[in-house]
């Protein structure tokens, strides 16, 4: 009997299962070198004095594009067909005018940061061609928009702008 309960017992006993093969080693690769972009982007960057809701003439040339003038203001509806809106406003803006003086397309960008005479941030705005390119010899005009933060911008005394222009 005491035979039968031993055997019983050792039967219950299993030997732990043999461990688990040990995985491959990992191959690390060296990371692939980063392309070298095309071609370097043409950039410029002003800092300029700032006039609310007036005309700034500027003369700004990079690679055949020439920024003509800006201006910043409230988009009011003033008369027209829209005359029922009259005085309702549409978002603040910085509107660049820009030529191509260039024999080749351009495709520019532009930002614009307002500050206060002590250099705080009182808004910022960006923008550029959606669809297409500037063509030589023509003159066009982008609307960069103030969103959220612009209800200090009429006090500002100096604007940062600056111009990208991409392939």
């Amino acid at each position: 009997m005491q035979t039968f309960i031993l055997a019983a017992a050792l039967g219950l006993v299993q030997a732990p299962p043999p461990p688990a093969p040990a995985p491959p080693p990992v191959q690390v690769q060296a990371p692939a070198q980063a392309q070298a972009p095309r071609t370097p982007l043409s950039f410029a960057s002003e800092n300029l004095p700032f006039v609310w809701d007036r005309t700034i003439p500027l003369s700004i040339q990079l690679d055949g594009l020439k920024v003509n003038s800006i201006f910043f203001n409230k988009r009011v509806v003033r008369s027209g067909f829209f005359s029922f809106l009259k005085g309702a406003e549409f978002g603040t803006r910085a509107q660049l005018e820009v030529t191509n003086t260039g024999k080749a397309p351009r495709v520019p960008g532009f930002a614009v940061a307002v500050l206060d005479k002590d250099g705080r941030l009182l808004g910022a705005a960006s923008g550029g061609t959606k669809f297409g390119t500037i063509k030589a010899g023509e003159t066009e005009t982008f609307d960069l928009n103030f969103t959220q933060v612009n209800e200090r911008l009429a006090s500002g005394d100096r604007f940062y702008l600056a111009i990208e222009l991409r392939d």
